[in-house]
């Protein structure tokens, strides 16, 4: 049996480590909630969006944009979020895992080093590495995915997908591929948005309605930023989803110190007991 002194040594190494994990709980946790309410304030313009959008698409016959062709798929092109940091838990292996069973020509575009190291170190074909910080600026999302856009004008992919972890609840975190271009339907590819907002189905407006430009023009400009704007909110999700999942790693992580401390803190019991019964033991031969 380990000594005492070695005993209270590793509790105390242990309530150290505890203290730490506990305060990036905390941390954690306050990011998680952070990153859920400027998801939820970035809703209301994500749907006045699609309410657009959805107007321009009933009232514009023979559409012509790059986005809404079809074209035969060589290289898809994929644009990958994960975290630039780890501990929280399965969430990037999960991640990478889809990654791998990615079996056709495929070129990436990384947000987060862990996808970018992954990506590198397999050697795949990796176009682009962005960061993003935790408030997730509308501005550091529009660099990744206006890079991923140009490539497909040039032809350099032939689709643009997304790859992230989708939040679901505090525990759970659910990695998917998200299609975005080209929009084969531009009506599911609409009601999919509000799916996701939580919004319900869009009512038919019969309206007449004049726009100015023409709805070409809108549309021509409106279609980029509707994309860009999808893959905001997925990023802002994904950033809850990355919080979530450190604070569930450290709370597990405190709650397993502090179950050990109680383990070492009986065994500190059990050989200080041990030893004071050697010494009564000892005292007690040498008196007789």
């Amino acid at each position: 049996m380990a000594n005492t002194r070695d005993i209270r040594r590793r509790i105390k190494s242990v309530k150290n480590t505890s203290q730490i994990t506990r305060a990036m709980q905390l941390v954690a946790a306050s990011k998680m909630k952070r990153a859920q309410e400027d998801a939820l304030a970035g809703r209301p313009y994500a749907v006045l969006m699609t309410e657009i959008l959805s107007k321009l698409g009933g009232r514009v016959s023979d559409i012509k944009h790059p986005f809404l062709e079809d074209r035969e798929v060589e290289k898809r092109g994929i644009l990958v979020v994960s975290s630039d940091k780890g501990l929280c838990g399965a969430l990037n292996a999960n991640v990478l895992r889809r990654i791998v069973e990615i079996k056709d020509e495929a070129r990436f575009v990384a947000i987060g080093r862990k996808a970018a190291q992954f990506l590198s170190r397999t050697q795949r074909d990796l176009l682009a590495e962005f960061t993003i910080s935790d408030r997730v600026l509308f501005s550091e999302v529009r660099l990744p995915v206006e890079f991923l856009i140009n490539a497909y004008y040039e032809g350099r992919v032939d689709t643009v997908e997304l790859l992230y972890p989708r939040y679901v609840n505090p525990l759970v975190q659910d990695p998917i591929i998200c299609p975005l271009i080209p929009i084969e339907n531009l009506s599911s590819v609409i009601d999919k948005l509000g799916y996701q907002l939580g919004e319900a189905p869009l009512a038919h407006d019969k309206r007449e309605i004049h726009f100015e430009p023409e709805a070409e023009a809108i549309l021509e400009e409106l279609l980029p930023l509707f994309i860009k704007q999808e893959v905001y909110q997925t990023v802002l999700e994904a950033k809850a989803s990355e919080h979530s999942a450190r604070m569930v790693a450290m709370k597990s992580a405190t709650d397993n110190a502090n179950n050990l401390v109680d383990d070492l803190t009986l065994q500190y019991n059990k050989a200080r007991q041990a030893a004071i019964t050697q010494e009564i033991l000892e005292i007690s031969a040498a008196t007789n």
